[in-house]
């Protein structure tokens, strides 16, 4: 059998498919990513659930209540209640190196996007969480939800941005406070409680123990964890690829690249990679091309050579 000749479109393909299964292996990197993402829907629910009680014990419900009920009988002067997802929470059970008691608060945003440094304002590693929270959902949608780890160690480029954007605009991100649609939507949903003031949560530091503030700690940290997690997973990944892609360039055969994914524990049809490529077996196979070459030779036919075919042709009728 001809040998099938490596052109870009089945690099390309032979590339996407043993990647795909790079990504899809029970590797002690994937398996902790999987891992870090089960523990922060733990630490979300339990932190939830924690700054519910924190909260309302600052603003108790029958207190929003009766400021709600003001607000329906004299308007906007008693505007004063409203639902957020972000807090300051404080305790002052710290002490300075001199033994004073010292104030210890920090910003936590139970958003999708919320922030992983304790800083109110926005940041990558809110973007970098919510891609590798839902990025199955994000591949599904033709996303890449790796680009942040993929781009981890470059500066800001047309290709990264392209790709952030794609996924942002599919999580519902809209760079708005308590203003995101779709999945980001509804992920927040799940966690919004009424707060009393009109001031920015920077002003209204919520009083909490200090153990129930480490509680709060554990939950960011674990949101970081998973970040850290998808970057080493993808790490490893883009190392395979990067020696895959010099592989497949050196190749000259097809035949070369189903021997490598052979070696790799990874089976392919050659058939079907020819069958789907769109000039594959036409022109990179030698005895295909060289028929397809002599078709386009002596298209122009005199009248006696025209008598000598239709002669031959009736000739093998008889």
């Amino acid at each position: 059998m001809t040998k099938i000749r490596m052109n870009t479109e089945l690099r390309n393909k032979l590339f996407n498919k043993i990647k795909n299964v790079f990504e899809n292996e029970d590797t002690q990197e994937r398996e902790a990513f999987l891992q870090a993402r089960e523990s922060v829907d733990h630490h979300y629910k339990y932190a939830s659930e924690l700054a519910k009680l924190v909260v309302e014990r600052s603003y108790p419900p029958e207190d929003v209540s009766v400021l709600r009920s003001f607000k329906k009988k004299y308007g906007s002067p008693c505007d004063v209640v409203a639902k957020d997802k972000c807090f300051y929470f404080a305790h002052n059970e710290g002490v300075d190196d001199e033994g004073e008691k010292t104030e210890v608060k920090s910003h936590f945003d139970f958003g999708l996007f919320g922030n992983l440094n304790g800083s109110e304002y926005s940041h990558d590693e809110g973007q970098k969480f919510a891609v590798a929270y839902y990025r199955e959902e994000l591949k599904e949608k033709n996303c890449n939800p790796d680009i942040f780890a993929q781009q981890n160690d470059k500066q800001d480029n047309p290709h990264k941005t392209k790709h952030v954007e794609e996924c942002m605009k599919a999580l519902g991100y809209s760079g708005r406070h308590n203003d995101s649609i779709g999945m980001a939507k509804d992920f927040d949903s799940n966690y919004y409680l009424d707060v009393i003031g009109t001031s920015y949560c920077r002003s209204r530091a919520i009083a909490c123990t200090k153990d129930e503030y480490e509680q709060f700690e554990a939950w960011r940290i674990a949101k970081g964890n998973l970040v850290s997690k998808h970057q080493t997973w993808i790490d490893s990944i883009t190392k395979q690829c990067d020696q895959l892609k010099i592989g497949l360039k050196a190749y000259r055969y097809l035949s070369e690249g189903i021997e490598l994914a052979t070696e790799l524990g990874i089976q392919l049809d050659e058939a079907e990679l020819i069958k789907t490529n769109s000039t594959g077996l036409t022109i990179y196979n030698p005895s295909n091309l060289a028929s397809m070459i002599k078709g386009l030779k002596n298209k122009h036919q005199s009248r006696e050579a025209k008598i000598l075919a239709r002669k031959k042709y009736e000739e093998s009728l008889n």
